[in-house]
């Protein structure tokens, strides 16, 4: 008898063990800080993959800064796309809102068209890539305000987890054909000519910034330090700096 209440005992501890869900992986978070010097509207966008796009975003002070939660546990289970600062934005949101950097639209607080060029902030996020999550700073279409991505509490060695990005304003080394100005005079936007090839503006960039993209395929050149992963970290911090 004792030995069928110990089978007993052994086979319902093995169905409850066998039936505790596995702890679940907790979702990234990305904290957006405004180092500009100025205010910037948020903006972001997203692959054309089921991702899920954020529709709520702050405006951003200098000096403030905003945590958003990955959408990544639910349905797709990955998270592919980008944030930006928005500049110069005026109007009423709805109606004639507009921006002068990084415009995507009447609202202020989410994007419903693709962005006009400005710096990037890019990422994947995806449960079913055992390398993710990747990340890397895109000057590619232009370069508008600084940008550096830096991981948050990541363990691990270089170069895996390292910051990417620049905080160094490069405006003034704009080859004086891509440079768009504020009315005060002062170099608003630096736009790249040809994404695709190098060109003056993809040297003047990459020569000063190398852990960002200045072209399409700089991915593919020898040596190049333009994309990471960082498998273990609890999310990021993306921060817009002074381009002035």
């Amino acid at each position: 008898m004792r030995r069928i209440l110990y089978a007993l005992i052994a086979t319902i501890a093995a169905t409850l063990v066998t039936a505790a869900p596995a702890t679940a992986l907790a979702d990234h978070t990305v904290t957006l800080v405004n180092q500009s010097g100025g205010t910037i509207w948020l903006g972001s966008g997203v692959n054309a993959d089921g991702s899920v796009n954020f529709t709520n975003f702050p405006v951003l002070q200098n000096g403030q800064s905003v945590t958003v939660t990955i959408p990544e546990s639910s349905a797709p289970n990955h998270w592919r796309g980008k944030f930006f600062a928005r500049q110069g934005c005026t109007g009423t949101p709805g109606s004639t809102f507009r921006c002068r950097v990084g415009d995507c639209g009447p609202q202020a607080n989410r994007c419903t068209t693709g962005e006009q060029p400005a710096s990037l902030a890019e990422f994947n996020f995806d449960r079913a890539d055992s390398l993710a999550p990747w990340y890397n700073v895109s000057y590619v279409n232009a370069f508008s305000l600084p940008v550096t991505i830096v991981p948050r509490d990541a363990s691990a060695s270089p170069p895996e987890c390292e910051a990417m990005g620049c905080s160094q304003n490069l405006l003034p080394f704009c080859p004086a054909a891509n440079l768009t100005r504020w009315d005060d005079g002062t170099p608003m936007l630096c736009t790249n000519p040809n994404r695709d090839v190098r060109t003056a503006y993809s040297d003047a960039i990459s020569s000063r910034c190398p852990r960002a993209y200045a072209w399409s395929h700089q991915d593919t050149v020898p040596g190049n330090q333009v994309v990471r992963q960082c498998r273990q970290c609890s999310g990021f911090t993306v921060t817009f700096h002074s381009g002035r």
